[in-house]
């Protein structure tokens, strides 16, 4: 799957299995490129990653509800209201949206 940003095309790997769900981009060195995708998932976290990502959360119709531009490692997003989709994206993305 693919998500277009002003030109700019990120592939989405869809988080669908426990490993890659618990994993994500956790010990990934290397610079952060494409983006993951997870579905029933209003909370995450960034421990045991590198670099930073950035994090926009939507509902099930994949309205925007929070958006997190530069998400650092080593924090917590605690559970959101509504939200049904997660996308770790690769830094600069929101900005890239010019979503507020």
């Amino acid at each position: 799957m693919k998500i277009n940003v002003n030109k700019l095309d990120i592939d989405i790997v869809e988080c669908n299995s426990f490993i890659k769900r618990i994993t994500g981009f956790m010990f990934k060195r290397n610079k952060i490129t494409s983006g993951l995708l997870f579905k029933k998932c209003n909370a995450i976290h960034t421990f045991f990653m590198f670099q930073p990502i950035d994090i926009i959360m939507t509902d099930k119709n994949n309205n925007i509800l929070y958006t997190y531009p530069n998400f650092k490692p080593n924090r917590i997003i605690l559970p959101k209201k509504d939200v049904y989709y997660t996308y770790e994206l690769p830094i600069g993305s929101i900005k890239k949206l010019n979503y507020r």
